[in-house]
Parts: structure tokens; C-alpha cells; sequence
């Protein structure tokens, strides 16, 4: 039988753990920014970046062949991300793991939330969640490790 897991739990906290910056401007997210539309372009990928401090919009870009449908999987990826203090993709997997899914258990308003890969909480050394970050467009495995590849080479 075969796990009903997308990712490997353990990966995506280990990816929590070891992805967390040690200061966060304004400047610091147009270079996150930045980093994901070249990496996306690189890859063609037809994806919308968001990236917010607390209630403030800090980055956005549509890419070509993008919709406004992305920008609303990219709130409620968001808000998920937010809510739960982990990635979306590790909240869909913790539901998984309880043999359910976030939709029929979490008792949510599925038109604001999602639990859907995509969005990454960012952490700060010594303070702890201050925002988020968020890739629309691609499956949701994909618009996860986007961010982790770009979080990684940010931090490298």
C-alpha cells in the first residue's frame, strides 16, 4: 500500500528548521522576490509570488500565464500558512496523517484557507514568525519547493 503522504513529514519539518533567516527587511523581500521570479523564469513557470510581513503586501508578481484564480490560492495558502505556524503542503500532510483531509476536518471557511503547498511561514532567528511567503501556479509540490529552493539559495 502506498503512503497517502505527498512529501515525507519528516522533510518538511527538518525544511521549517533549517530554513530561518536572521533578520527580515524590506529590502531582504525584493530580494526573495526577485529570486523566485528568475528562478521561476528559469523553469517557465507560470506562477504568482507573494510575500507579506505581518498585514503588509512587501512583494507581489503575476508571471505570464497567470490568473486572478492564482492570486486567491495565494491568500488562502497564505492565511493556512499563518494560522497553523507551518507550510501549507505540512498542514494538508498532518490531516493526511490523521486519515482525513483539511477539508472535511479542519472546520475552516474553504474560500479563505487552503492547505495546499505553497506557501512557507518566515521565521526570524530569536523572534519567529513575522510572515510569509507564497507561490501560485504550479502543482502543489512544485510551488513548495520553489520556495525552499529559493529560501535555501537566499540563505546560502
Amino acid at each position: 500500500m502506498t503512503s497517502p503522504h505527498l512529501v515525507d513529514p519528516a522533510v518538511l519539518t527538518e525544511q521549517e528548521r533549517t530554513l530561518v533567516l536572521p533578520h527580515f527587511t524590506h529590502d531582504d523581500a525584493w530580494r526573495l522576490g526577485c529570486l523566485l521570479v528568475d528562478l521561476a523564469r528559469a523553469q517557465d513557470a507560470p506562477v504568482v509570488i507573494g510575500i507579506r510581513r505581518g498585514d503588509q503586501r512587501l512583494f507581489h508578481c503575476a508571471l505570464e500565464g497567470t490568473a486572478p484564480d492564482n492570486d486567491a490560492w495565494l491568500d488562502r495558502k497564505s492565511r493556512t500558512a499563518l494560522r497553523y505556524g507551518t507550510s501549507s503542503l505540512a498542514v494538508g500532510e498532518r490531516f493526511r496523517a490523521k486519515g482525513t483531509t483539511f477539508e472535511a476536518s479542519s472546520h475552516l471557511d474553504l474560500a479563505l484557507y487552503a492547505a495546499h503547498g505553497g506557501a512557507f511561514p518566515l521565521r526570524v532567528a530569536g523572534v519567529g514568525i513575522i510572515g510569509v511567503v507564497a507561490v501560485s501556479g504550479l502543482p502543489q509540490v512544485e510551488d513548495h519547493a520553489l520556495i525552499v529552493e529559493a529560501l535555501t539559495r537566499f540563505l546560502g
